[in-house]
């Protein structure tokens, strides 16, 4: 019987309760080692896992998103710069362009984007002309380009969304245009020595004082220039794929290739080329030649990979050296100045005779019209169109001219030999 004292409590118990401070934390130890070593069963939570996935994979786009914001930030807010005028200090070379002038590699050039650029051109429309400060379209449209001096080649940008200006030179250089439908003339370069576009317009390469630069074309925006020294009097003349073709010196035959995203330019060994008109689908260039009688050039078919070395040559009609002429994009037809019953004129060659005609048999070419003074445009089917002298625009086809029928003439309003109309390219 447990006995009860005056406050109704019972007696203290008969094991002792007392515990030490050092008793008490070796007991806490050994409980949290306890619970530390034994493994927690696994609760399925696939709520939680799935917030987890999609809170780390949130963290890496707002990252990705923040670098692109910067990027485009600095493109926007950079513009476009001038390659200087005629005051312009030789220590203080110009920046032209957004990003780094630096001689660092270039990406391959962007598309344009699609589903922004005008209506699509139709393929036996003709082509737009260029006089008196505005473009003329075949189908009736009227551009005004403000501001815009003389011109001296013009092709349209990719998706008909506009058109690029090279101008004629001037005492301060080259300037080149873009005007976007809808917008006002924009300046990419001024001041330029000289100006090369690619057919496709995605492309430019110019002549700065000593140096070659090329930048990759997106709309109205030359982006990641690449520059490399170049020597006197080489100019860049247009492009095979994403190299700069370059004339290493205007009063020599010669031509080289420069890879602006892996190598500085390099004189190379060619030293005969006199002019190249155009890149056939396999890559291989139609180009000018001395020929056995210095007098009279031959056409021949050239090597890109093996420092443009002819590989197929073909003499016969008296060909012009003035370098004007363009390869159809098919690759089959080349128009070019030369001599008809020695009558000056503009000529068709069947390229695929170029390289299968018999050494002992002369080429043969087709009478096209009058002599060319400018571009010629090609369009996607098989017709060529070209200003004359006189500023008429010359449309022919291939078929009629192998029956025996030039081009046929007509008068551009408002242009006459003083002021001849440009061809627009690519129209």
């Amino acid at each position: 019987m447990i006995s009860l004292g005056p406050d109704n409590r019972s007696e203290a118990p008969a094991r002792p309760m007392h515990v030490t401070q050092d008793e008490l934390e070796r007991a806490l130890r050994e409980t949290f080692a306890q619970q530390v070593a034994a493994p927690r069963p696994g609760a399925a939570d696939p709520a939680g896992a799935a917030i987890r996935r999609a809170r780390r994979t949130q963290r890496r786009r707002t990252a990705t998103g923040l670098a692109m914001a910067a990027v485009a930030t600095v493109v926007v807010s950079a513009g476009v710069g001038q390659l200087g005028d005629a005051t312009r200090r030789p220590a203080q070379p110009p920046t032209v362009v957004l990003g780094d002038p630096s001689n660092q590699a270039r990406p391959e050039p962007l598309p344009s984007p699609t589903g922004v650029g005008g209506p699509p051109v139709a393929p036996d429309a003709g082509p737009d002309v260029l006089l008196d400060g505005a473009i003329l379209g075949a189908d009736g449209e009227r551009v005004a380009l403000d501001g815009i001096g003389p011109a001296e080649r013009a092709q349209r940008l990719p998706e008909n969304a506009g058109w690029l200006v090279v101008g004629a030179p001037t005492a301060a250089g080259r300037t080149l245009w873009a005007i976007p439908r809808g917008g006002t003339p924009q300046v990419l370069l001024d001041g330029a020595d000289a100006i090369a576009v690619a057919t496709d317009g995605r492309q430019v390469a110019w002549r700065d004082g000593g140096e070659i630069a090329a930048a990759g074309l997106v709309r109205t925006q030359l982006i990641a220039p690449v520059r490399t020294p170049a020597p006197a009097g080489a100019v860049p003349v247009g492009f095979v794929g994403n190299a700069v073709l370059v004339r290493t010196d205007p009063d020599r035959p010669g031509h080289a290739l420069w890879s602006p995203a892996t190598a500085p330019l390099e004189a190379g060994s060619d030293r005969t080329t006199l002019n190249v008109y155009g890149v056939l689908p396999d890559g291989r260039l139609v180009g000018q030649v001395p020929g056995k009688v210095a007098s009279n050039p031959c056409l021949a078919l050239l090597d890109p990979s093996r420092t443009l070395t002819p590989v197929e040559t073909a003499c016969g009609p008296a060909l012009s050296r003035d370098g004007l002429g363009a390869v159809s994009p098919d690759g089959r037809w080349l128009l070019l100045n030369g001599e008809s019953g020695k009558k000056a004129g503009a000529l068709l060659v069947d390229v695929s005779r170029i390289g299968g005609t018999p050494a002992d048999q002369p080429l043969v070419a087709g009478h096209a019209g009058p002599p060319l003074t400018g571009s010629v445009a090609w369009n996607a089917v098989d017709e060529a169109a070209y200003v004359d002298e006189s500023g008429r625009l010359v449309r022919l086809t291939p078929d009629r001219v192998h029956a025996g029928e030039p081009g046929e003439a007509t008068v551009v309003p408002g242009a006459d030999a003083s002021n001849r109309p440009v061809v627009v390219t690519g129209s």
